[in-house]
Order: structure tokens, then sequence, then C-alpha cells
């Protein structure tokens, strides 16, 4: 299928997205859409499967103009956009959300259930994905839910997959294995327009890229005849000195310490500690218990056992409000189900933590939380003309800022980050380990897990590695390599 989008513009009321857009797309290429967050890459992509309409342009399919009305018209041709933000139905099963709105049915309506598990099984083991169908899909992890997506998108036997940052909840075996995918899609001829905030991944799978930025198309060229700083500079408009910037960390008194940390059948007996200043990295393949370790710590789920002491002193914090007053602030890996309250606005998502402070006698002081909620837009660069806007309709990016002004608003002692660059540009990215510097420099502890080992390896001082609900090592920042990272990470020594 052969694409052209031509002179594309589209405003939401006053806010002009896209102004001029060109994009196109070859049969059985692998084409990357690349921009910062809010360059209108998904509006562009959203406009092409009929969610949006254009306020001027072209799109030519196959020689033909065409649009389409809706995304299931879209997918009707061969055309299937797997989102950022999953759309997964928790309370139904993975089948079921494999087959929503595609269930195969007798003549009488009744339900093929042999015929879509045989399916949904093929898929699976494409993306050597082991998920039991019957599950509820709300019991997945996030990565698990990003396979499932993957997944139903394989189903429709598409001539064209839109992925949007479909690796950002993914392990690097997981990507590995969609990689393999992706490269057997494009010899049967499909064409993949491949979003995605990580660099490696671009110059290693795809053809061609087109670059965005300010809603308007910047450049388009083949993978050969360019690289990770002409593309950055093109994104952002101007040169990124370093990925990730300098850390000289001065490490103060232990701040938390956690002893034979256990949850029956989820981890067992993890020990560590994190100091002020410090950034522990934590690294681990999907499942390991990377992330339920951490939410444990933050009292959203219960554990069986551990001490825990903050500052030396010994807690036993039941409720994440109780976290909160101890100084400790969670970024969830799940930004759109528990980072964020979609329909609220920029400002109460952001006050939400902080909410006591601004009405200490139960009045809302509103200029201070206004002057609040001012300082950290700015300090975080969240690309929105109102603090009073809907935070959902924010970029995945600019989203991922609020979530983390939210927490960085508390003023924390420890602060935990979950996946904290997850979908977001690789300008902002830096702007958030600037952030993580300042935030250590004035003594705050803080703990990221990622997926992202260049990530793990640029910002950590310490790493800790996770393989099956255990701490299987603790590596020096000096002495870390992905390869031994991957090694503890599989179980080897």
């Amino acid at each position: 299928m052969k694409i052209s989008m031509q002179n594309i513009h589209k405003a939401f009321g006053k806010n002009e997205v896209l102004t001029g857009v060109h994009f196109d797309l070859l049969p059985g290429e692998i084409h990357a859409l690349m921009g910062e967050n809010g360059a209108g890459k998904s509006t562009l992509m959203n406009i092409l499967t009929g969610l949006h309409k254009l306020d001027q342009g072209t799109i030519i399919i196959d020689e033909k103009e065409t649009y389409f009305n809706n995304p299931k018209n879209a997918e009707k041709h061969g055309i299937t956009f797997i989102h950022q933000e999953l759309n997964i139905w928790p309370d139904m099963t993975v089948l079921e959300n494999l087959f929503i709105g595609k269930e195969i049915k007798t003549t009488f309506g009744l339900l093929k259930t042999k015929e879509m598990k045989t399916l949904a099984k093929e898929q699976f083991e494409k993306l050597s994905v082991t998920i039991p169908l019957d599950q509820e899909a709300g019991l997945c992890s996030v990565g698990q839910q990003q396979m499932i997506e993957i997944a139903k998108a394989l189903l429709t036997d598409a001539k064209v997959i839109i992925m949007d940052e479909p690796t950002a909840a993914l392990t690097e075996r997981e990507i590995q294995k969609l990689f393999e995918v992706i490269a057997a899609l494009q010899k049967e001829g499909v064409s993949i327009v491949y979003i995605s905030h990580r660099m490696e991944e671009i110059f290693a799978i795809c053809d061609r890229i087109t670059v965005m930025r300010d809603g308007k198309t910047v450049d388009t060229k083949l993978i050969p005849e360019t690289n990770f700083d002409d593309v950055v500079k093109k994104m952002v408009g101007r040169e990124l000195t370093e990925r990730f910037p300098k850390r000289v960390p001065e490490l103060g008194e232990t701040i938390l310490k956690v002893k034979n940390l256990s949850k029956n059948g989820v981890f067992e007996n993890v020990n560590f500690s994190v100091c002020s200043g410090e950034i522990v990295g934590v690294s681990g393949l999907m499942g390991a218990g990377r992330t339920e370790i951490m939410r444990a710590l933050f009292a959203l789920d219960k554990f069986d056992s551990a001490e825990i002491l903050l500052n030396g002193k010994k807690v036993n914090i039941k409720t994440p409000d109780q976290a909160i007053q101890h100084g400790i602030g969670f970024i969830t890996e799940d930004r759109k189900d528990e980072g964020l309250i979609l329909d609220f606005s920029i400002r109460e998502n952001i006050v939400l933590p902080s909410l006591k402070s601004f009405a200490p006698k139960g009045l809302i002081k509103e200029k201070s939380e206004q002057d609040f909620v001012d300082m950290l837009i700015e300090r975080l660069t969240v690309k929105t003309e109102s603090a009073s806007l809907r935070v959902g309709s924010l970029s995945g990016g600019n989203q991922q800022k609020v979530v983390i002004a939210k927490w960085v608003g508390i003023g924390p002692k420890l602060l935990i980050m979950d996946e904290p660059t997850r979908g977001v540009d690789v300008g902002a990215k830096r702007e958030i380990y600037q952030l993580m510097n300042e935030l250590t420099a004035r003594g705050v502890a803080i703990i990221m897990v990622s997926s992202e080992l260049p990530e793990i390896l640029g910002m950590s001082d310490r790493i800790l590695v996770v393989h099956e609900g255990k701490v299987s090592g603790e590596l020096t920042k000096d002495e870390a390599t992905q390869e031994k990272i991957m090694t503890l990470a599989t179980g080897g020594k």
C-alpha cells in the first residue's frame, strides 16, 4: 500500500497542531516518524485513520484520493493503529480484548471460541507471549497489555501498521522478538509507520525517517544518510551536547533501607538501600518483580514481611497517604490509569498530592496554588496554553511531565520513578535527567526503574538487577555494562 499525505493542516480551536505536513509511505517499508512531544505525530496518524478530520490537505492511497470516517473504516481498508495509550478493557478476558469488534461467529450469531483461541495462540507464539487467554486483561502488566495490543493488530491482516511507542513497556528480549515480527511482516509487503523516541531502534530497523517539529515536516531521509546528532538537531532545533548530563553525586546519609521484603510468589528477600543524593537504577526483564517491589514500598500493594527503615527509623507504612506523609513520591509506570485523572485539569492533577498544604484551614489558597502550578509547568516545560486544560488533551510526553511535576511538588525525600521517560522525546528526556540531577543535588534519594539499558547506565550511581523476584546482583556505575546487566537479568552470574 502506498500512502501520500500532502499539506495537512489541523487545528483544535485556536491551537494549530499541524500546519502543512507532508508524509509518504512506500509499500513494504519501515518508516520512522519522529519529533518532540506535541510535534503532531499522533495527530497526523489519527487523521490518516479517520479519528480526526483534517482541515486542509490531501490524502492519496494507492493513487486514489481517500479519506476514512473512523478507525474501523481504516482498519477494513488495511490500516491499523497501535496507540501509545493502551486501549485495554480491564474487566474483559485477554481473548475478548483481542477480538473485540471482530468476533468470529457462526451463521446463528454464536461465537466460534475455539477458532478464535487457535488464531490468538498463533499470534502469541509469534511474539513469544505466554498469557492465559481466559485471564482478565486488567490483571496483566503494562508490558503484557502492550503485547496484547500488538497481537490484536497482527490479527487484522493489515497492509499498514502504525506503531506509536510500541516498545515503551517492553524488555530487551521482547523488543528483539517484536523486531523479528516486524522484519517478517516487511517481507510480506506490510508497511510500518514506526513512532518512537528510542533512537537506537530507529537506526536498527527503519528504512527512512521523517522528522516533525512544531506541526511541520522538517525533513525526510534514508536512514543511512543521517545520524543521531542530525536527527536530534532537526527534532529540537538545537544540538544536544550530551545525551545524559554529567553526574557528580554527593552521597549523604542512608534514606531508605529495605530488609527481607517478601511477597509470596512475587518477590522474596529483597534487600537494598538508597542514600541521600543517590540514583539507584533498577533493571530486569518484564515480570521479574521490579514494579511490584516499588508498589509494595509505596503501600499500593500489600506484602508479607519486611523491615523498612526511613532515615534509620523503622516504619510501618500501610497506605499511599502515609507514604506521602513520610516524604515518599511514586511515579507509576501506568500514567493513564494510575498516574493521572485524565478528565481533571492539569492544575488539579499537579496539586492533588499537595492539596493539604494549600488548605491548612479547609480553604484553598488559590493564588499560592496557581503560582505553585505555574512554576512546575514552566520548570518541566509542559506544552499547554493553560493549566486549566484537561490533562487528557495533552500529548503522552506532556502528560508524563505532569505526572513528574505533581510528585516533585510534594518536596520528596525519596522519589520512586518507574519508567520516568516512557513515551518522552529526546529533548524532554534530557530535561527530566537534569531535573533528577537537581533533585539529588538537594539531597533527594531516587530509585529509577527503567527498561532502557542506556538510561540505566547513563543515570544510575548504582544498579540493582532483579530476576524472578530476587535481587540477582548489584553493580557500581564503573563496572556496569549492558552485557553484565542482561546476564544477571536472565539468571546468570
